[in-house]
């Protein structure tokens, strides 16, 4: 299976999962909250998750986890440019743009954003898929109900991973009937948007379901609230059962991982090449 980025196309290769690098550009960020704010402390890590080994660099100028508080597009915007502009000098791996705003998805792919993650589906600003379909860019589709605010009330499910892959499968054909090709989406069901502790377990444990979307998928877990409580629970570090999960997802078919923490996810990569190529992984 193939991503049509627009200035490139990327296929999957077997038996190694690709990484997404994420920086948020935040005060709030429930994982690195100001860290990266600076805009070349922010340019000084995409580059070194580069010569780490990810594929992909994602960065975020609003936080979206539940209850988060919205960020003007004027802000967003300040804090994303000019962090867009010096990572377009320097960095040779396709750069995304985690946005739901269609001025700011517009913005980033005019100063040559790849990839627009929208963590909305396309629901919160419908314009957004607008901007996508006029331009030769790759989309990754998430699945969400509501707004970050108050996105947990709408965390009823009768069968949770029947009504997710349904509400995807409806926005993807959405995506299609917009003008936006199959071949530039990935998918990504979405966890901790909308969905609680058992919830989000019962997607991982089930994501080969979404293989029928036909195509890639791509999951975001990292440092996620339900990983946490198991973390605290046993008094382990979060970086351990962000790779469970992780590795879990591939082995049921993900292409891509969405992590903060890149060394611990290459290492992870690097030894499920191996034992793809010695035969135990098939």
């Amino acid at each position: 299976m193939q991503w049509n980025l627009g200035k490139k196309i990327l296929h999957f290769p077997v038996g190694r999962p690709m990484i997404m690098g994420v920086i948020n550009l935040t005060p709030d960020s429930f994982s690195d909250g100001g860290k990266f704010i600076n805009p070349q402390r922010a340019v000084d890590r995409a580059l070194w998750m580069q010569d780490s080994g990810v594929d992909f660099i994602d960065l975020g100028a609003e936080s979206t986890r539940p209850g988060a508080e919205p960020v003007s597009e004027k802000e967003e915007i300040s804090r994303l440019l000019p962090v867009i502009k010096r990572c377009r000098m320097k960095l040779t791996v396709p750069l995304s743009v985690d946005t739901y705003k269609a001025a700011v998805c517009r913005m980033a792919i005019e100063e040559g954003t790849d990839i627009i993650n929208d963590v909305s589906g396309g629901g919160w600003d419908p314009s957004i898929l607008e901007v996508v379909a006029a331009e030769n860019v790759g989309y990754i589709l998430v699945h969400s109900r509501g707004r970050p605010k108050t996105m947990q009330k709408d965390a009823q499910y009768g069968d949770v991973v029947e009504e997710v892959f349904a509400e995807l499968y409806n926005r993807l054909q959405r995506c299609f009937d917009m003008g936006i090709a199959k071949e530039r989406i990935v998918c990504d069901v979405g966890f901790g948007f909308a969905k609680n502790r058992t919830h989000n377990l019962i997607l991982l444990r089930r994501l080969n379901r979404f293989l029928d979307l036909g195509r890639p998928l791509m999951i975001g877990v990292s440092r996620k609230s339900f990983l946490q409580f198991f973390a605290k629970q046993h008094g382990v570090d979060i970086e351990i059962m962000n790779i469970i999960a992780q590795t879990v997802a591939f082995l049921m078919g993900v292409e891509i991982w969405r992590v903060h923490d890149v060394a611990t996810a290459v290492a992870a990569r690097e030894f499920l090449e191996k034992l793809w190529d010695t035969g135990f992984v098939q």
